[in-house]
């Protein structure tokens, strides 16, 4: 039962009773009512036809919460997902053809296996090779990107961006039915967050609009939609070279989607208590990407928003997802027609105001106080991802290479300090405090590192170079505790040094040295035993030592790490 278990999470599952079931249909209601409008506006901004925003909202959303550790998170169209789609079928074909919906099916298809093959290994670590200052950078210029894509609708514009500046002629029904939307969004989430107020504007645009001759005075409108269930098919083979060119905008939607889900589900599990299953949820998150392949929509990840307002309106249970998608399935096969009229403008607003929160400038201020150089990666990543436009995957590359190369940095260059006692007994960056040496003819150092191959050079030329300047040394102590872990290369290096310094005639002093780190070392033979290899358990132990010495200041043992 509990392998079943870890393959279906679903049958952890408590059983529901009629309170249960009440307070999960409730939170469902809610949910479908705000993913119907949402999943219509969001196929428009990934160019697919409007009919499947709600097809991905319905067979996606069922399956991934059933396989998924996470049974809270709403899953579907998202912003970020659809403009990637946007994004990387740009320049393959037209938007709404044939080839576009073929092309956006497999996107979700391979990135779906792509995410369900990782999670089957367990490499849901590699969601930390993005770090947080790269992914604000792009979800925010995703977002400059997002509203800027909407504008001309939103405002009734007439044209592209190049005739708006040349010769602007704005559908002032449009702009009305277009900002006042969105005034409302924004009004309404802020006074009441779990308020319908998605599909509420949408019936009553849609009956403004029937009674004003919105459609009939060259205002834009959803237009039909066909009722029914999806048919379940394989999509046409594009080709090994088509296929090859959506191979990089596959890896990012399966990285930045993950990570979508990752701010949701990591709230989820803390207001659980327990553990977030990582694996767990990209196996659930891709076989929901499969799913929406298979139903002819793109791919899906789920919504911080429509998670949180899950929550917000006492979701417990995956149970509240199966209530939201029976919604949409009943809204699908009856109240289409509805959507009809729904001017496009307000479908505009709704991805406007969807998007706001994911602007905030105040995060990359924050970031330059705290470190100027991940501000300076966050900040070219923004560039990129603007200038890159829309091949938006650069920014992301672009991002992950140089925090990347900022991390190996730091690894090529550990923290080695000379230490020295400071008055309150502790031992500290000798030059820093300007401390005196613990002793005559001394020199004691510290790497807040592990000893690899990637900061064996820079500890071998540390002592290296201090001997050079000091010929006199007739000790050196290394506090050992900060290191972690030792490699081969590491193990060479110390032996080497051992070497070198019996040679000269020089005692080696090491303490705190853990296990991991001495018993490799031991077993190369790297620690040669003899009387100027001394080895102390413990910093204190090295100190009072020295404290032995004839040259040695008397109270030297009183000092402490």
């Amino acid at each position: 039962m509990p392998s079943l278990q870890r393959f279906f999470p679903c049958l952890r599952w408590p059983r529901p009773d009629a309170a249960l079931l009440r307070s999960e249909a409730l939170a469902g209601l809610t949910v479908g009512l705000m993913v119907i409008p949402q999943g219509v506006a969001y196929a428009a901004l990934a160019g697919m036809p409007l009919v499947t925003g709600i097809y991905a909202s319905m067979l996606p959303a069922l399956i991934a919460v059933l396989f998924s550790a996470s049974t809270r998170l709403s899953v579907g169209p998202t912003a970020l997902s659809c403009l990637l789609v946007s994004a990387s079928l740009t320049g393959l074909a037209e938007p709404g053809s044939a080839q576009w919906i073929n092309l956006a099916v497999w996107l979700a298809l391979l990135s779906g296996l792509a995410q369900v093959g990782l999670g089957f290994v367990r490499f849901g670590w590699l969601l930390n090779l993005v770090s947080a200052p790269v992914l604000t950078a792009f979800t925010q210029a995703a977002g400059v990107l997002i509203i800027g894509s909407q504008l001309p609708a939103l405002l009734g514009w007439q044209g592209d961006w190049a005739d708006m500046l040349a010769a602007p002629r704005v559908h002032g029904a449009s702009a009305a039915f277009g900002l006042a939307s969105l005034a409302l969004l924004v009004l309404v989430r802020r006074w009441r967050p779990a308020f319908p107020s998605v599909l509420l504007i949408v019936l009553a645009s849609a009956g403004l609009s029937a009674a004003l001759g919105f459609e009939a005075s060259g205002g834009a409108v959803v237009g039909n939609l066909p009722s029914g269930l999806p048919t379940l098919q394989l999509p046409h083979w594009p080709g090994w070279a088509t296929l090859g060119q959506l191979l990089l905008p596959t890896l990012i939607i399966t990285l930045v989607s993950f990570l979508e889900t990752a701010s949701s589900a990591k709230v989820d599990s803390e207001r659980a208590g327990k553990r977030w299953d990582q694996d767990q949820d990209l196996i659930g998150q891709g076989l929901g990407k499969v799913a929406a392949g298979l139903s002819g929509a793109f791919p899906t990840s789920s919504s911080f928003s429509r998670s949180a307002l899950n929550l917000y309106a006492g979701a417990q249970t995956g149970w509240a997802t199966v209530a939201s998608v029976v919604v949409v399935l009943v809204a699908l096969l009856l109240f289409t027609p509805v959507l009809r009229l729904v001017p496009g403008p307000v479908l505009s607003a709704i991805v406007v105001a969807a998007v706001l929160g994911l602007i905030q400038p105040r995060a990359l201020v924050r970031l330059w106080r705290i470190s100027r150089a991940e501000a300076s990666i966050a900040g070219t990543t923004f560039a990129i991802t603007l200038l890159a436009a829309p091949r938006l995957y650069w920014g992301v590359l672009a991002g992950v290479l140089m925090a990347l190369s900022h991390f190996l940095y730091q690894r090529l260059h550990p923290r080695i300090i000379e230490v020295g006692r400071h008055p309150d007994g502790s031992l500290r960056d000798r030059h820093l405090w300007q401390l005196p040496p613990l002793a005559p003819h001394l020199y004691a150092l510290r790497m807040d590192a592990a000893l690899d191959f990637a900061t064996a050079n820079r500890f071998e030329r540390a002592i290296i170079e201090h001997l050079a300047a000091h010929p006199g040394t007739q000790q050196i102590c290394l506090l050992a505790q900060p290191i972690n872990r030792i490699d081969v290369t590491g193990i060479e290096v110390v032996a080497k040094l051992c070497a070198q310094l019996q040679r000269q005639n020089i005692t080696l002093h090491i303490s705190g040295l853990k296990l991991p780190v001495e018993t490799p070392l031991r077993r190369a033979g790297a620690l040669p035993p003899g009387p100027l290899l001394r080895l102390h358990r413990t910093d204190a132990d090295l100190l009072a030592a020295l404290a032995r010495l004839d040259d040695g200041p008397d109270d030297i043992a009183a000092a402490a790490i």
